[in-house]
C-alpha cells in the first residue's frame, strides 16, 4: 500500500469523477515538508521562510494554542491581513482539530461582534495594527472572546524593514498589554514541547466561511477538510502538469475563500512559494511580480483592470507570469484581452461560491476558452439548470435557469442554521441564486443574479446592510440601494435617499456619518437625494425602476 506522504499530487493529477482524493488539510503541508523541506514556502516583503521553517512555526503555534485550551471542534478566528501569521495559525489550528473562522480585518465593530457570537469563536488571532486592534478589542469584550493572540507586524518583516516600521510607523501600532484576554505571539510560541495532536477525520469541519449569499444576514458556510482538499485536488487536476519553482502572488486576502483555496491550500500542496502582500497597492504589486519572478497571479477583475491602466513604465516587464486565474466577479472580455496583450499571459475566468470551497468551473488552460464563459466544470462536479419557478424541474441544455451544483467541494450546510441549509439544497443539489446555462461543449455561462447582491471588486455587498446603516441617519426618510456599473470594481453600491420633512443633509455629510457604520467596500460610491422614490402598487420601495434608469445612463455614456 502506498505511503500517504507525497501521494496527493499524483492522486489529484489522475483524479476522475469518482476518484478525487481527500485528506485532512494539514496533510497538504506535511507532504510538502517531507518532499521538499528546504524549498521556500513564503516570501513576505523580502523575508523568506522554507517549508521546514514554516512547519516548525506551525508546530510551536499549535502547542501554544493547545496551552490556551484550544481543543478539537473549538472555533479559532483569524483576523489577519496577508502575513506569515495567517498560514502559521491556519495549519496550527487545523492540526488540533479546531475550526478556522475567517474574519475580514476591514470589518467594522458590529460585524466582528456578530460573527464572534454567531460562530462561537473563543480564540482570535490578529496583528498589533491599531486600525484592526482597537475595534477588535471592543468587539472581543462585548462578545466574550476567551483569548486574543496579538502578533507583531514588524517582527514578520525583514530585519531592516522591521526596524524602520517600528521607528516611522509607530502610530500605526496599537496599544495592548498582556492580561487575562491578550497574549503575545512570542509568548505563545515559547513552549517547544510538541503538541498532542488528535486524529482529524476528513469529514470534520475545517473552516466556517461567512457569506451573506443574497441576504444581509451573514451565514457561515461549513467547509470540511474533505471539501477543501477535494477542491484543491480538482484545481491540481485542472491545471495539469505543474512545473518546478512556482511562485504564487498572494495579493488577494487569504481570509477570502478564493485565495484560501487557490493561493494557500493549492500553493502549499504543490510546494510553491507564496509571495504575500498585506494589501493591493498597484506599484508595489507590479514591483513584486517583477522582482520575485511571480509565475501565477490569481486576482479579481479590478486588479487586472488597474494593471491595464497603469503607465507602461510602472507596469514594466511581467513576462514571468505563466497563467492567471480571475474570480470573485465577472471578468469583462475587454479587460481579459488587454491584459493578455500587455503581458503575454493567459487569463482564465472561473466561477465559484463560498459554499463550494469555492471553485466550480474554470476556463481551460490548454485550449481556448469561450468569451463570456466561466469555463468547464471541475472534475467530479455536476451542474443542473433548474426552472426558476419550479426548482424541481430541470431544464434542457442551452436553456436559462438557476444554477445548482453537486460535487465533493459542496459544503455540509450553514453553521447552526438548519432552516437556511434546507432551503439552499433542492433534491440534494446546492442552488446558487445565479442564472445561467450550459452550452453543447460543456461551457457554463452566467446570465444574471437572482437577487440584489452587489459584487464589488470580488466582494459581496448587501444592499440591506447599507440601507439599514443609512436609515440610522436622523434626516433620512427612505433609502434604496442598488448596484451600478463601475469601471474599476465591476459594480458599486449607489444609494437613493429622501429626507424627512424639515430635515436636510448633503451626500458628503451622509457619507461622513456612514464611516462609523460601514466598511470601505460597503460605502456607496454615490448618494443621490430625491423628492420621492419608486414604489410598488402596495407601497413597497421598488428597485427595478432605478436599475433601469442607471442602465440607460450607462448606455448613454
Amino acid at each position: 500500500m502506498p505511503s500517504p506522504v507525497s501521494t496527493f499530487i499524483e492522486a489529484a493529477q489522475a483524479a476522475g469523477p469518482d476518484s478525487i482524493p481527500t485528506c485532512p488539510v494539514p496533510t497538504l503541508l506535511d507532504q510538502t515538508v517531507a518532499r521538499t523541506p528546504d524549498a521556500f514556502a513564503l516570501d513576505f516583503l523580502g523575508r523568506r521562510y522554507t517549508y521546514r521553517q514554516l512547519d516548525h512555526l506551525v508546530t510551536r503555534a499549535a502547542r501554544g494554542l493547545q496551552t490556551l485550551g484550544v481543543e478539537a471542534g473549538d472555533r479559532v478566528g483569524l483576523c489577519l491581513p496577508n502575513t506569515p501569521y495567517f498560514p502559521i495559525f491556519y495549519f496550527a489550528a487545523l492540526k488540533l482539530g479546531a475550526v478556522i473562522v475567517n474574519y475580514n480585518p476591514l470589518y467594522v465593530e458590529r460585524e466582528l461582534e456578530f460573527q464572534i457570537r454567531d460562530s462561537g469563536t473563543t480564540v482570535m488571532v490578529t496583528v498589533d495594527l491599531a486600525v484592526i486592534q482597537g475595534k477588535l478589542a471592543r468587539a472581543a469584550a462585548a462578545a466574550g472572546l476567551r483569548k486574543v493572540v496579538v502578533c507583531p507586524f514588524a517582527a514578520a518583516l525583514p530585519a531592516t524593514k522591521g526596524v524602520l516600521f517600528s521607528l516611522f510607523k509607530r502610530g500605526d501600532v496599537g496599544r495592548w498589554r498582556g492580561d487575562d484576554l491578550n497574549v503575545g505571539y512570542f509568548e505563545l510560541i515559547s513552549d517547544r514541547t510538541p503538541p498532542t495532536l488528535p486524529k482529524v477525520d476528513p469529514r470534520d469541519v475545517a473552516v466556517i466561511q461567512y457569506t451573506g449569499g443574497t441576504t444581509g444576514q451573514p451565514k457561515g458556510a461549513t467547509l470540511t477538510h474533505a471539501n477543501l482538499s477535494a477542491n484543491c485536488a480538482q484545481v491540481i487536476r485542472h491545471v495539469g502538469q505543474i512545473t518546478a519553482d512556482q511562485r504564487i502572488a498572494g495579493v488577494l486576502p487569504l481570509f477570502h475563500v478564493f485565495a484560501l483555496t487557490y493561493v494557500l491550500n493549492y500553493g502549499v500542496a504543490i510546494g510553491a512559494e507564496l509571495v504575500l502582500l498585506p494589501r493591493f497597492e498597484l506599484a508595489a504589486t507590479l514591483k513584486t511580480i517583477r522582482s520575485r519572478k511571480v509565475t501565477n497571479f490569481p486576482a479579481v477583475p479590478t486588479i487586472y483592470s488597474a494593471i491595464n491602466n497603469a503607465p507602461a513604465k510602472t507596469r514594466g516587464d511581467l513576462s514571468s507570469l505563466q497563467y492567471c486565474i480571475s474570480g470573485g466577479a465577472p471578468l469583462p472580455v475587454e479587460v481579459k484581452a488587454k491584459f493578455e496583450q500587455l503581458t503575454g499571459c493567459t487569463v482564465v475566468e472561473g466561477y465559484g461560491l463560498s459554499e463550494t470551497s469555492p471553485v466550480v468551473s474554470t476556463n481551460p488552460l490548454d485550449r481556448p476558452g469561450k468569451p463570456g464563459s466561466v469555463g468547464v466544470l471541475m472534475v467530479g462536479t455536476a451542474v443542473e439548470i433548474r426552472d426558476t419557478d419550479d426548482p424541481h424541474h430541470l431544464l434542457a441544455q442551452g436553456e436559462k435557469g438557476e444554477i445548482s451544483i453537486r460535487g465533493p467541494q459542496v459544503m455540509r450546510g450553514y453553521w447552526n442554521k438548519p432552516k437556511e441549509t434546507e432551503e439552499v439544497f433542492v433534491d440534494g443539489a446546492l442552488v446558487t441564486g445565479d442564472i445561467g446555462y450550459m452550452d453543447e461543449d460543456g461551457f457554463l455561462f452566467l446570465v444574471d443574479r437572482k437577487k440584489d447582491l452587489i459584487l464589488a471588486g470580488g466582494y459581496n455587498v448587501y444592499p440591506r446592510v447599507i440601507e439599514e446603516a443609512i436609515y440610522q441617519h436622523p434626516a433620512i426618510r427612505d433609502v434604496t440601494v442598488i448596484g451600478v456599473p463601475d469601471a474599476y470594481r465591476g459594480e458599486a453600491p449607489k444609494a437613493f435617499v429622501t429626507m424627512k420633512a424639515g430635515q436636510s443633509a448633503t451626500p458628503e455629510e451622509i457619507k461622513a456619518f456612514l464611516a462609523e457604520h460601514l466598511n470601505k467596500i460597503e460605502m456607496p460610491r454615490e448618494i443621490e437625494i430625491r423628492d420621492e422614490l419608486p414604489r410598488t402598487m402596495i407601497g413597497k420601495l421598488s428597485k427595478k425602476e432605478l436599475v433601469a434608469e442607471e442602465a440607460e445612463r450607462a448606455a448613454a455614456k
